[in-house]
């Protein structure tokens, strides 16, 4: 069974809405379960609970949200074979891939439960010298509720990336989960209530683009979105109605540089994981390649080599899987077609590389940079390697882009890569390897420009979900009294006088 897909985003209107709908093994295009296509009302209602809830989960504090989000992280982990089994059933990816996405998830919620304290507790700042019978401090209290809109590449990673943070900060979460991807989002809910059925702190909504544009109208206190960028700035459209804030990750067009010293087998190792890993289906991998002409042919050499043994299938002995979202696969073959038009060849694969379901891996070269294989998100197992004079080029070429989320520069002088990392336009860079960040979860993910905006992991990422609140409290007279309306000329004589000996000279 096949269906078409409709246009998901917040703000579409498919003709007829149905009261369900399939989630489909992108493998096979079978039926795998019906899920609800939850109305306007069903998502109010679910914010409404969710307002009881968060009142419930504030009450916690730090200490008792950390000790639930520490029990669901152990629920979870000793049932991630399972879910890594949901995972990959309704992507089409490997076991082993859909495990790793588990591991990093559990990973992240660790991190998050066991720091939120630390960072968002109220400390004392220095009122400074003009405020100095004022005692200072900032703490970050919880938003409310936080509406998740995910990804279906990566179910259960990058949605907890904000569910994980949100949580440990002190919100209720309301959760969109991609209609290609609902059974994941369905069994995270179901674990929770394993372990609070009463208290509906983490909530699961299903459907379409109608129910995303719903939970951004229901009331809630942020939005946080990972998607395209045309579909953010349909997400955007909606939130501004209510200005309700949102984060967005929107994706990428992100560049790999390798230099003339670099470890060409480690370099060539990466590219290939960055470039097909999950289909090329992953908004911080590798789409485009650039290479120093010193070691361009050598590289590619060894590149094609390694490419040459990919196999994408549907069993977990293959590479890599199908096309989770079927309608990309025209997209794919469209910037192979209009690369091949311009020029640039195929070293690997080629137009007969697209199948129904899945593409056999691609390598482009000597594309021009003006073609979408360059500009535009690909999103599949195409790659496009150019030459360069030099990093000095490769960096022009990768900043040259209006996307901004990853980039990796591989070198044999890592102070080199560092300081190549530095002028890199991107949110996230990692040196001598690819998606170096991902696994970290002190570090903030996000991006600029087309790649959106707002961090998730990290301190930041709590911080993004947490309203900051400044606090003074008055500790004794203030030696100037300048706020009131009856100044003395005597205090705003020497207030004037301390104005210029402070900053004026």
């Amino acid at each position: 069974m096949t269906r078409e897909l409709r246009d998901t985003s917040p703000g579409s209107s498919p003709d007829a809405t149905p009261s369900t709908f399939a989630s489909l093994d992108p493998r096979t295009g079978t039926v795998l379960a019906e899920y609800p296509v939850n109305t306007a009302s069903d998502v109010a209602a679910a914010v409404e609970r969710a307002r009881g809830a968060a009142r419930w989960w504030r009450a916690q504090g730090f200490r008792g949200r950390r000790d639930w989000l520490l029990e669901f992280k152990k629920a979870i982990a000793s049932d991630a074979d399972d879910l890594a089994r949901a995972v990959s059933i309704e992507t089409g990816k490997p076991y082993d891939d859909a495990m790793l996405e588990v591991m990093l998830t559990v990973e992240h919620l660790d991190w998050a439960a066991r720091n939120a304290k630390k960072i968002l507790k109220p400390r004392r700042v220095s009122p400074g010298l003009v405020s100095v019978n004022q005692s200072a401090s900032v703490g970050y209290q919880p938003l409310g509720v936080v509406g998740v809109i995910g990804p279906w590449n990566y179910p259960v990673y990058t949605p907890m990336g904000s569910i994980s943070y949100a949580l440990a900060a002190g919100n209720a979460i309301v959760f969109k989960p991609s209609e290609l991807t609902p059974g994941v989002g369905k069994w995270l809910e179901t674990k929770w209530n394993s372990l609070a059925p009463g208290q509906p702190v983490l909530q699961v909504v299903t459907g379409f683009g109608e129910t995303g544009t719903a939970l951004c109208r229901a009331g809630v206190d942020k939005i946080a979105f990972t998607g395209s960028s045309p579909t953010a700035r349909k997400v955007m459209a909606v939130c501004a109605e209510s200005l309700t804030p949102i984060v967005a990750e929107c994706g990428g067009k992100d560049a790999m540089l390798v230099a003339e010293d670099a470890d060409l087998d480690k370099a060539v190792e990466s590219a290939a994981f960055g470039a097909f890993g999950n289909a090329g289906q992953t908004c911080t991998g590798v789409e485009r390649i650039y290479v120093a002409e010193p070691v361009y042919r050598q590289f590619l050499d060894k590149f094609t080599a390694a490419v040459e043994r990919v196999r994408p299938g549907g069993s977990d002995a293959d590479s890599y899987g199908p096309m989770t979202l079927p309608r990309q696969v025209d997209v794919v073959r469209s910037h192979i077609a209009d690369a091949l038009d311009k020029g640039a060849r195929a070293v690997v694969g080629g137009i007969d590389s697209v199948h129904e379901r899945f593409v056999d891996p691609v390598i482009l070269t000597d594309v021009p940079e003006e073609s979408p294989a360059v500009r535009d998100e690909t999103f599949g197992p195409t790659v496009v390697v150019n030459r360069v004079r030099d990093l000095e080029e490769g960096v022009e070429r990768a900043n040259s882009s209006a996307y901004g989320l990853g980039s990796s520069v591989f070198t044999g002088n890592r102070s080199r890569g560092r300081e190549i990392a530095e002028r890199l336009r991107a949110g996230m860079v990692s040196v001598n390897s690819v998606l170096g960040f991902v696994g970290v979860p002190s570090l903030p993910f996000g991006g600029i420009g087309e790649s959106g905006f707002g961090r998730i992991h990290g301190a930041d990422g709590l911080r993004e979900f947490s309203r900051p609140k400044a606090v003074t409290v008055q500790r004794f007279p203030a030696p100037l009294n300048l706020l009131t309306l009856e100044r003395s000329a005597r205090d705003m004589k020497i207030s004037a006088w301390m104005l210029k000996a402070r900053h004026g000279r």
